[in-house]
């Protein structure tokens, strides 16, 4: 039975399957795994046992991280110990989890799929691997800061209110994109995101894994709609299922945003009709 969703694209799916009730959720870069804490509660009220830990070296509240900048101890987290660390996690479970992930998250989610690794995944504007338009001059430039090639790398970088207003909670109302500043904003290691430049972050696109949604925003500064379809598109010659939302409106802080619901119910119907 195929379906056609709305500002969506998806491929065959039927009622019923027998993927798990459990979910793990990544965080991405900059923010505080207390992110997940909305998305949590919505997914345990339709039957998931959720959790979110915390990267390495992150497990207390933004606040307390923020003054703790600049963490030698954060700013040696790297991409391979990253993914290693959640891969540890996962496979400690009973059952493969659905894992999703934001931003760097996404990154993250993809990586353990082509593993073998998770039931199946959702990539919510999703960080795109090695060679994924990476490159371009523009996409270079909103995370020159971050990756701070001239700067020391035993240092963390904390991201200032002024870029976080307009590359990643754009389009709120002021109060409400500085309220989130504070609730979730944290330093962040420089080396886990040079890493993701480098063949650390290289995926194989033919390689037969679980299934995958990806989720962009129409109003995404940090890692454009355009680009998340490009990552989206690479997949298009393997066997493996791969679908495709746009969220209009959406910024890259799907987090806080009145519209995450949207996202979250859709990513509830597409586990509930998969293949």
């Amino acid at each position: 039975m195929a379906f056609s969703l709305a500002n969506g694209i998806c491929q065959t799916m039927r009622m019923e399957n027998n993927l798990p009730k459990s979910i793990v959720f990544i965080t991405g870069a900059f923010v505080g795994n207390n992110c997940w804490d909305e998305w949590i509660v919505y997914f345990e009220n339709s039957g998931y046992c959720c959790m979110a830990p915390a990267w390495p070296f992150k497990d207390a509240p933004p606040e307390d991280l923020r003054n703790r900048h600049p963490d030698a101890a954060i700013a040696s987290n790297r991409l391979n110990d990253l993914t290693d660390y959640f891969a540890t996690i996962v496979n400690a479970l009973q059952e493969q989890p659905i894992i999703i992930g934001h931003s760097l998250g996404g990154l993250i989610v993809q990586l353990l799929l082509q593993r073998g690794i998770g039931a199946a995944g959702v990539a919510i504007h999703s960080f795109p691997p090695y060679g994924v338009n990476t490159f371009r001059y523009s996409f270079i430039k909103a995370w020159w800061e971050a990756i701070g090639l001239f700067t020391s790398p035993g240092k963390t970088y904390m991201v200032s209110f002024k870029k976080w207003k307009y590359t990643v909670a754009n389009g709120m109302e002021c109060q409400h994109r500085k309220d989130l500043y504070y609730r979730y904003a944290i330093p962040e290691s420089k080396l886990v995101i040079r890493d993701t430049f480098k063949c650390m972050a290289k995926i194989n696109f033919k390689k037969d894994r679980a299934p995958l949604l990806f989720i962009s925003g129409s109003r995404d500064r940090i890692i454009p709609a355009s680009l998340n379809y490009m990552n989206y598109k690479k997949y298009r010659k393997d066997n493996s299922i791969t679908d495709y939302k746009e969220s209009k409106g959406q910024n890259h802080l799907v987090f806080g945003h009145p519209a995450w619901t949207e996202d979250a119910e859709f990513i509830l119907y597409w586990l509930q009709h998969l293949k």
